[in-house]
């Protein structure tokens, strides 16, 4: 089992900054993908950005420029710098894992935090 503690949300101005961290513990393995999504109430969950174990990231095209997703291995844990941010970036921001120990690949998600961007 896999735990997915996040931590950094709450309230900023616009244009102003947070850093999200997620901290993984439990039976890690050295393969995963790590994730962070996003979602209001009455949308679906989207994607925000992702990093795999091999440092290969990528970005949802309205956050590309202004936030960046980092790992620290050695505390097993992810980070989402963001800046620049937007009223229309407020949302609940949860973290998520996969990770594939022989045959099957396993998912795994935090409990969220909430993230306001408002005036």
């Amino acid at each position: 089992q896999v735990r997915l503690v996040e931590s950094g949300g709450g309230l900023v101005q616009p244009g102003g900054s947070l850093r999200l961290s997620c901290a993984a513990s439990g039976s890690l393995v050295s393969l995963y993908v790590m994730g962070w999504y996003r979602q209001v109430p009455g949308k679906e969950r989207e994607l925000v950005a992702m990093i795999t174990s091999e440092g290969r990231s990528n970005y949802a095209d309205s956050v590309k420029g202004r936030f960046t997703i980092s790992t620290d291995n050695t505390k097993n844990t992810v980070y989402l710098q963001m800046n620049s941010l937007k009223p229309e970036d407020t949302a609940v921001y949860y973290c998520k894992r996969e990770q594939t120990p022989g045959w099957t690949t396993f998912t795994y998600w935090g409990q969220g935090t909430q993230v306001t961007v408002s005036s």
